[in-house]
C-alpha cells in the first residue's frame, strides 16, 4: 500500500497544478482537477493505514468520520472537502448551472488546504 500511497500523492500534486492552470480558462475542469487533487491526497493517507475505497461517497464519509469527528482535521477542512465535491458535481453534471472563475479559485484553495493537511502524514513517502 505504501507504493500506491506514493503514486496517489504524486497524482494529487499533478492534479492541483493542473487545476490552478485552468481556473481562468476552464473553471469546470479546474474544479474537477481540484476535487481529484484532494481525492488522491486523502486516498493516499488512508492507504497508509491499509484502507481503500471504491466509491467517492464512502471516502467522503470516512473523511468526516475518521478525520473530522476524531479532531484530526478541523471542521473547516471537512467543509473544504465537501466544497470541492459539490463544485465538481456542478462542473460535471450541473446542467444549466455553471462554475464561475471565483468558485474555481475557491476549489483550488480548498484543495491546497486539504493537501497541506495530508502532507505531514505523507512526508514519509518522499
Amino acid at each position: 500500500m505504501k507504493e500506491f500511497a506514493r503514486r496517489e500523492k504524486q497524482r494529487a500534486s499533478r492534479a492541483l497544478q493542473t487545476a490552478a492552470m485552468l481556473v481562468t480558462t476552464d473553471p469546470e475542469s479546474a474544479v474537477s482537477r481540484a476535487y481529484y487533487a484532494a481525492f488522491h491526497a486523502v486516498t493516499a493517507v488512508f492507504a497508509l493505514h491499509g484502507r481503500s475505497f471504491t466509491k467517492h461517497s464512502t471516502l467522503r464519509a470516512a473523511v468526516h468520520k475518521d478525520l473530522v469527528k476524531t479532531g484530526e482535521w478541523s471542521v473547516e477542512l471537512g467543509k473544504d472537502y465537501d466544497l470541492v465535491i459539490s463544485l465538481r458535481q456542478t462542473g460535471d453534471y450541473g446542467g444549466i448551472a455553471y462554475v464561475s472563475e471565483e468558485n474555481a479559485r475557491r476549489a483550488v484553495e480548498a484543495a491546497q488546504r486539504i493537501i497541506a493537511a495530508c502532507q505531514e502524514k505523507l512526508s514519509s513517502l518522499d
